[in-house]
This record gives structure tokens, C-alpha cells and sequence, in this order.
């Protein structure tokens, strides 16, 4: 190991027995990945629930209250060398955040999504201020790392492209069945994520479809759903299985209201499936091909499923032209900016 990195994450993380995990799969792949070029020590929030992915890292520490988190993140800050990634900004973060500066630690800060949107989202009018104020304090010292460009608001910083995807998923490409509209989403279910309001929509569909939610420890939210053609499935993604759900669906739907970089569009372009999204997250298409986008309504949303299945063949030839992402140089990319 060359040099210490603590990672100081909002993540929820339930401990069984000194097993880590945790529902975010980008909290599990990040620390694993970087615990290759460095001695990482992750901290984050304890849960009460059981989460679903394991991390496989040595050194964790899930603490009870904000006291115990910054109290174990003041603890790291003998070692002069250590080095501090902090994700996204939250309260959690930008109070350890604080706690860093006083002692002039070289910290990064890595923004994942909108946070002006997520709080908007959860505080209304107040939220986005609030989030500028911790934003635009962090941004005056610490190093920048954003998936996308506008979440630097106009601050230095490095672009990175997060991925999950390795050789597996480019692999043994399983040709989709075409004889009904199949959709899928995958992620968490979330009145953020649309969820609730693509159910509605899907509610008054005039096509004949399914739609399938997959997500991990999401059983009581399951019991809630009880739709005509939806199926929840509780799933964890061990060895790329989740591999098989996108090849056996034709169509891939983000419902999300705000998202930065959504690694499940590649995931989906990578199985050559098309996507569709709503106006909302238009932005998230960059110079991607085979990603569509409808109105939040079931007539929009018929046509544009009509337009892709139609199409199908011509749009799985375009969808080849990309040029996608992968895990190994998400990693190297992170690892270099913090060397």
C-alpha cells in the first residue's frame, strides 16, 4: 500500500458480526477498487437494517450518531500523509469536512450528483441555498472530482466517468425477445427515483406491457405494490448476475426526477437494450446512442415505446457506435487524481 486514504461516506452501512454492507453499489466498488493503490479506512452512518452488498474492505467503521462519525474521523488525523475523499457533500460530509480543514488535511471531494436538486427535492425553495452555502465553503479548499462537468458549478475540478462495467458485460450478447413491450428498471425504490410516478403512468398504458422493478431489501415497499403486470424483484447483484435481468427485457426505463451520471444507462447500452427517460434527466444522454426521451405521461410514453420496438433493429445497430465506460478506468482515473 502506498499511501492511507480515508473514505467518509453519508452511506448507510449495517454491521453483522463485523460484515459490512451497504445498498449503494458504488459505496462498495469505490472503496474495494482504491484499496488496490491505497490503505483505505471507510467511514460511514450505522444502520438498523440490514443492507444488501457486502463490502469487502478490512477496514470500516459504521458509526451511531454524528458525535461517534466526526469523533472517528478526528482519530485519522495524526498520520500527516493520510489523504481524505469525501462523498458527495451532506451534512455528515461538510461537518467532517470542517473538522478537516482545521487541521490542513489534503482532502477530495467527490460529487456524484445535483445536490442543488436533491435538496430542492427533500426542503423545497430553502434546500438549494443550503446546499450552495456547504458547496461553495468545501469548493474553497478541498479538490474537486465530478462526473459531470455543471456539478462544479464553474469551480476547478476533475471529470471522471463512474462505471461498474468489465469484460462480462460485453460479452455473450443474448438477442431480446420482441413479442411484448418487456420493461425494466433497476435501482432503488425512491419517490425521487419516479417510481411511484412511473407506476401511475404505466397504470394507464394503452399497450400491452410488464414492467419490472428490480432493487435489493426493498420487501416492505414490495408488499405496498400490488399492480397488474409489475413485478419487484429483490435482488443482489453477485458476480454481474444482474447481467441476465437486462437480457431478458427489451427496454430499459430511468423515471428518475434528477440524476448526474447513471451507470445503469450504460449497463442497459452495453446489453445493446434501448432506454428511455423522461424530460426531467434529458441531460444525462450526452453523446450516447439508443437513449430516448418521453413526456411523464402514458401517452408520450406509448409513443415513444411504439417508436423504439418499430425500430429495433436499426436502434440495436446504433447502440454498437458507443464508445462506454468501464470499471477498470473509472479506478485509474480516481486513483490518478489522488496520488
Amino acid at each position: 500500500m502506498t499511501n492511507r486514504l480515508v473514505i467518509i461516506n453519508n452511506e448507510s452501512i449495517s454491521d453483522d458480526n463485523q460484515h459490512f454492507h451497504c445498498d449503494n453499489i458504488d459505496s462498495k466498488s469505490l472503496p474495494e477498487g482504491l484499496n488496490k493503490n491505497f490503505d483505505v479506512l471507510m467511514i460511514g452512518r450505522k444502520s438498523k437494517i440490514q443492507r444488501s452488498h457486502q463490502i469487502n474492505l478490512k477496514q470500516i467503521i459504521a458509526a451511531s450518531n454524528i458525535l461517534v462519525f466526526l469523533y472517528n474521523v478526528l482519530k485519522t488525523v495524526k498520520n500527516k500523509d493520510t489523504k481524505y475523499l469525501l462523498i458527495s457533500i451532506t451534512p455528515y460530509t461538510f461537518l467532517s469536512y470542517l473538522v478537516l480543514l482545521i487541521f490542513r488535511k489534503k482532502t477530495f471531494v467527490y460529487l456524484r450528483s445535483d445536490g442543488h436538486e436533491e435538496y430542492k427535492y427533500f426542503l423545497g425553495f430553502i434546500g438549494p441555498a443550503i446546499y450552495h452555502v456547504m458547496f461553495m465553503i468545501v469548493s474553497l479548499k478541498a479538490n474537486l472530482i465530478g462526473c459531470r462537468t455543471h456539478l462544479l458549478c464553474g469551480k476547478n475540478g476533475k471529470i471522471v466517468s463512474p462505471s461498474q462495467l468489465n469484460t462480462k458485460w460485453f460479452e455473450s450478447y443474448q438477442k431480446p425477445n420482441l413479442k411484448k413491450v418487456a420493461l425494466l428498471y433497476v435501482g432503488r425504490l425512491k419517490v425521487e427515483k419516479g417510481i411511484f410516478s412511473l407506476l401511475k403512468i404505466f397504470n394507464d398504458l394503452k399497450i400491452d406491457a410488464s414492467l419490472t422493478l428490480v432493487s435489493a431489501g426493498y420487501n416492505l415497499i414490495k408488499k405496498k405494490i400490488n399492480q397488474k403486470n409489475v413485478k419487484i424483484i429483490d435482488f443482489k447483484n453477485e458476480n454481474d448476475s444482474i447481467i441476465k435481468m437486462y437480457d431478458e427485457h427489451n427496454i430499459f426505463i430511468l423515471p428518475s426526477f434528477t440524476e448526474a451520471h447513471p451507470q445503469v444507462l450504460d449497463e442497459t447500452l452495453s446489453r445493446r437494450r434501448p432506454v428511455i427517460v423522461f424530460e426531467e434527466i434529458s441531460h444525462v444522454i450526452g453523446n450516447r446512442k439508443g437513449i430516448f426521451v418521453s413526456k411523464r405521461d402514458p401517452v408520450s410514453l406509448s409513443k415513444t415505446i411504439d417508436d423504439i420496438m418499430s425500430n429495433y433493429e436499426s436502434i440495436e445497430k446504433e447502440i454498437t457506435k458507443n464508445t462506454l465506460p468501464t470499471k477498470e478506468n473509472f479506478l485509474k482515473q480516481m486513483s490518478d487524481i489522488m496520488v
